[in-house]
């Protein structure tokens, strides 16, 4: 499986405008600084240490190592929320919240905490006076399990999901039209404990156990006011969001997203990722909707399918990941070249011919889906597949479509995929650079409450 770990990921551009930002500028467009250490009073040899006793503890592979503590850090503010055309890192912790509160006070209270936390957890500090420090009576601020590791490109990107405009809290005149029910799709088997939520955090790293640790403090900062309904972690992202990144593979076994936005594309993604005053509310300009499918394969099925039927059934070669029209990965599809049968050598029913733009009035999304495992269910098959996350304007006319297309005709989405999770939610645009936070200051989405 492909995996892009750098030193330094790839700067992405403005979407507004194509130039690099600075530093100070959107830290989702802009290139990425060098990370701090978690605990710099440790040193560069503690910091070694830290990191290498971690990986000797058995966590999974993929964790950091001596050689990765140069790993960049991102800029909390920014003109957007990290983690959308950030480069994608390769490692996942995803969490849905219910609000536990009735106090629209608590709710900004809960936001104002998260934001402050997660400025510094992305610059690789601890929180407050860290796992090691404080009143010794007294739990530490931190939980301490990312102690000595570097920042790992972590971001952080919060949503909110259309709970939170319930009659609880004043806000449904607030509502976006875009943030609709997802409907359910035919073929759809959702597991209610994959569905829905108040409130989203979406912690992307280049090392696991940095976003786990990123999403256990949070929660446990909401105690009281939130509590996670549902979980997600996921490995191996199965898309590029730069165009330094290589095509990724799914547990298909086939490069997926090679027709993904990518940050570069500035125009294209000013038109179908970033929301606008004039779409209907004002606080979402420079926001997103983030559509988060939970989706499994039917591993064992699958496994036994032939080569030929699998790349009909995809459109692509497995090896190159070619169009079946031919040419190389990026050459664009052509649904008209027919074989000596005199059929097309794409498949009409095939996922590249019924996802692709051309049959979804030019439709395109931004792609951050992660491949995932949970084990073996309890018959022993393969609990496993796709956590598919894209961004898009508007799900009414991006996703909705395509899915329904998918739903009815992919031979993929009827024979071999089951979709268990499924949810929607507003992602409203970052902090200004310069915000204050703290107790009494800024936080991510306080347009919608003012």
């Amino acid at each position: 499986m492909t995996q892009d770990r750098t030193d330094a990921p790839a700067a992405s551009t403005e979407a507004s405008g194509g130039a690099p930002a600075s530093p100070a500028s959107s830290q989702d467009d802009a290139q990425a600084r060098p990370g701090l250490s978690r605990r710099a009073a440790l040193g560069t040899a503690g910091a070694v240490a830290g990191a290498a006793a971690l990986t000797a503890g058995g966590f999974a592979a993929g964790r950091a190592t001596a050689s990765s503590l140069q790993t960049s850090a991102y800029d909390f503010f920014g003109s957007h929320q990290s983690g959308i055309v950030t480069p994608q890192q390769d490692r996942l912790h995803f969490a849905a919240f219910d609000i536990t509160t009735d106090s629209r006070a608590r709710v900004i209270s809960l936001l104002r905490r998260w934001s402050e936390a997660a400025a510094r957890l992305m610059t690789g500090s601890e929180l407050g006076s860290g796992a090691a420090g404080g009143a010794y009576a007294a739990p530490p601020d931190d939980t301490g399990e990312a102690l000595g590791l570097p920042a790992s490109g972590l971001t952080i990107t919060f949503g909110f999901g259309p709970g939170l405009f319930d009659e609880r809290f004043g806000l449904a005149s607030k509502r976006p039209e875009q943030l609709i029910d997802l409907p359910k799709f035919s073929g759809d088997t959702l597991d209610d404990q994959f569905v829905g939520g108040d409130l989203c955090i979406q912690a992307c790293a280049d090392d696991p156990q940095v976003a786990v640790h990123a999403i256990r403090n949070l929660s446990r900062l909401a105690f009281g006011d939130a509590a996670i309904r549902w979980a997600q972690l996921g490995f191996g992202r199965t898309s590029s969001t730069t165009r330094a990144q290589d095509t990724p593979r799914n547990f298909m076994g086939f490069k997926d997203g090679t027709a993904n936005l990518r940050a570069e594309d500035t125009d294209l993604v000013d038109r179908w990722v970033w929301a606008d005053a004039a779409d209907g509310q004002p606080w979402m300009a420079g926001g997103s909707y983030l559509v988060a499918r939970r989706i499994r394969i039917l591993a064992e099925i699958w496994d036994r399918t032939s080569l030929q039927q699998q790349e009909q059934d995809v459109g692509r070669t497995k090896g190159s990941g070619a169009p079946l029209s031919g040419g190389s990965e990026f050459t664009e599809p052509d649904f008209t070249v027919t074989g000596r049968d005199g059929e097309p050598l794409i498949r009409p029913t095939s996922h590249v011919a019924l996802a692709h733009p051309s049959a979804n009035g030019g439709a395109m999304m931004l792609r951050r889906g992660y491949n995932f495992t949970d084990g073996a269910d309890a018959l022993g098959r393969l609990d496993a597949g796709l956590f598919f996350l894209a961004y898009v304007r508007d799900p009414r006319e991006q996703f909705v479509p395509v899915q329904n297309a998918l739903s009815s005709s992919d031979v993929m989405t009827i024979e071999y995929l089951r979709t268990t999770g499924s949810a929607l939610f507003a992602v409203p645009p970052g902090l200004p650079a310069g915000s204050v936070l703290g107790s009494e200051g800024a936080y991510v989405g306080q347009e919608l409450f003012t």
